[in-house]
């Protein structure tokens, strides 16, 4: 799991992520090199397993929203010569069902029972913002 920073819903994060497609292809990027993706400081210690089908689930206004499927890991340096980690992202924001996370720094690997449940095709407005607001409210009052 990883905090959307600055992010106020999952639109705002789409958006984000546009952007930086934006700016790959004005850069000449193509193919996987205009996917999304995150930079974060540290290499995960459990990569073969979040390359072998894990997903990185954003927190998005101290709640999991959506989740997006890991398709790699690159170390990389930055331009201060750092040593980071990009993790490039599937296309896909899959909602998930709304879960209050309270704040924490870096990012948190979760157990397959731990991690919030897809919001399914059928689910109808539980995947809009307001529709995972409402969830989350209704959650956190111990109505669902």
């Amino acid at each position: 799991m990883k905090l959307s920073v600055g992010s106020t819903d999952v639109g705002s994060l789409a958006a984000w992520q546009d952007h930086l497609r934006d700016r790959a292809r004005a850069a000449g990027a193509t193919g996987a090199a205009v996917a999304p993706w995150h930079v974060t400081r540290m290499f995960p210690k459990r990569a073969a397993e979040i390359l072998a089908g894990g997903s990185l689930y954003w927190v998005v206004a101290s709640a999991f929203c959506v989740r997006q499927r890991i398709t790699g890991l690159e170390p990389i340096t930055d331009s201060e010569g750092v040593k980071r980690c990009r993790i490039e992202l599937d296309n896909e924001l899959v909602p998930v069902m709304a879960a209050p996370r309270r704040p924490f720094q870096g990012w948190r690997y979760l157990s397959v029972e731990d991690a919030p449940a897809d919001l399914s095709a059928g689910a109808g407005d539980l995947a809009a913002p307001d529709g995972q607001r409402l969830h989350l409210a209704l959650s956190e009052l111990g109505l669902l």
